[in-house]
């Protein structure tokens, strides 16, 4: 079974951090972009980040940059996303995705695997 497991969130202080782990199961990791995907309340689903099979492709949104970095293990199946200086318009569910390889960009028609999510909270 293709799998995406993502964990990590919780409720956190503006300006504090938050790491969200991504575990793939059941597909050649190695072979896929993964990506970020964050939606809150009442909002459309937004891209945040995504890396490329080997790393040598990272994509943030301008929203994130310079806070949040993206990174991944191919051996342990695991793509990260470290968010530093979270403020509360970060608050949302938080998704990893999967795409093919080509993909370079967090634009969610692309990707065809999701995790379940895991929310974030941030309070002023």
């Amino acid at each position: 079974e293709v799998q995406l497991v993502e964990s990590g969130g919780g409720l956190v202080q503006a300006g504090g951090s938050l790491r969200l782990s991504c575990v793939a199961s059941g597909f050649d990791f190695d072979r896929l972009t993964i990506g970020w995907f964050r939606q809150a309340p009442g909002k459309e689903r937004e891209g945040v980040s995504c890396i490329s099979t080997s790393a040598d492709k990272i994509y943030y949104e301008d929203f994130v940059k310079g806070r949040f970095t993206i990174s991944r293990d191919n051996v342990k199946k695991t793509v990260y996303l470290q968010m530093n200086n979270l403020k509360p318009a970060d608050t949302a569910v938080y998704y990893c995705a999967a795409a093919p390889s080509l993909t370079v960009v967090p634009i969610a028609e692309w990707y065809h695997t999701w995790g379940q999510g895991t929310q974030v909270t941030v309070s002023s």
